[in-house]
């Protein structure tokens, strides 16, 4: 008998992910898209890069999504001086063992906030590589498990090159989405301002799910149905971001892979088992934008908005399966 919990019929789930949604937004408001961005994120596997000015409310997002999720959390401030270690954890040796012994650093945990990834140096970026593609880190020869599930938004300021590195494309590809928060409007900046006058509403949360409803879920998204034409119509899509004439460098095979994960989790999060044309159609800029390097582009801002208005086109010109 499997130890692995298993996901609640149809409509208990469809009315759980709909509570989900709500509780976070009642935190981070006036942006269901990027909540919703967010959770396709984490229900496919994946990790987030978040892309834009401070102040915005990334860390109130990252932190919404644990408390709702009963998620171990933990922020990491990337800072120039920061090491592999302070990131990963180090073997130290007790005197009264006698024994060499791991002391887990902050990345392991199930949300793991890295935030201005962009201020910490090439050899500590890197080092975060290995806990994205494998869910464990290696130090000292030894490898370690990180806890399921295991999800890093990472932010980034690409308005302020000041002291900070470029991130590889090798990097940005293990990133399973790209998204821009943006200013709020009026009236909701007004709101935000109300909630936050006797206590910051991330206090009044309650957990909707646990990490064992997580994992559930996330493999439930892997039974979601993507029939042969909307499978053609992302490797079309895909292909067609190494054609254009404006890309020096096109989307990665893990670009398919990861598109095609992201509409499975898009269309359960809408309480479907079945994926449809307009899934892929919202997901193709955060999953494609940001692995794509456009010609003549100097600034990372520049970029990822020049790359954005490349798939925006192939959006319009690549066949839509009826």
């Amino acid at each position: 008998m499997s130890d692995e919990p298993e996901v609640q019929d149809e409509a208990g789930l469809s009315d759980k992910l709909d509570r989900l949604v709500k509780e976070i937004e009642n935190v981070f408001l006036g942006k269901e898209r990027q909540v919703e961005l967010a959770l396709v994120t984490l229900f496919a596997g994946g990790h987030l890069i978040i892309e834009d000015v401070p102040g915005l409310g990334k860390t109130v997002l990252a932190n919404a999504m644990a408390r709702a999720l009963d998620c171990n959390f933990r922020r990491i401030q990337f800072t120039p001086d920061l090491l592999p270690s302070d990131l990963l954890g180090v073997t130290v040796y007790r005197q009264e063992t006698s024994e060499f012994t791991f002391k887990p650093g902050p990345v392991f945990a199930n949300i793991v906030l890295a935030d201005e990834i962009n201020r910490a140096t090439p050899r500590t970026q890197s080092s975060l590589l290995e806990a994205m593609n494998e869910a464990q880190v290696t130090v000292d020869g030894v490898s370690h498990q990180l806890p399921k599930p295991f999800c890093v938004l990472a932010t980034r300021n690409p308005f302020e090159p000041e002291g900070t590195y470029y991130l590889p494309e090798s990097e940005l590809d293990r990133f399973f989405m790209c998204m821009e928060i943006g200013y709020p409007d009026t009236e909701v900046g007004k709101e935000i301002i109300r909630y936050q006058q006797e206590e910051h509403p991330l206090e009044r949360m309650k957990p909707i799910m646990d990490n064992d409803d997580v994992l559930a879920i996330q493999r439930q998204v892997r039974r979601v149905e993507v029939s042969e034409d909307i499978l053609d119509y992302m490797m079309e899509l895909v292909e067609q971001t190494r054609q254009s004439d404006r890309v020096v460098i096109g989307a990665s095979p893990r670009a398919g892979i990861h598109l095609y994960r992201a509409a499975q989790a898009l269309a359960l999060l809408r309480g479907r088992d079945y994926c449809e044309p307009d899934d892929v159609k919202e997901l193709a800029i955060p999953v494609l934008a940001h692995r794509i390097r456009c010609k003549g582009v100097g600034s990372e801002a520049t970029g990822f908005r020049t790359a954005s208005a490349v798939v925006r086109n192939l959006l319009e010109r690549v066949p839509v399966p009826i």
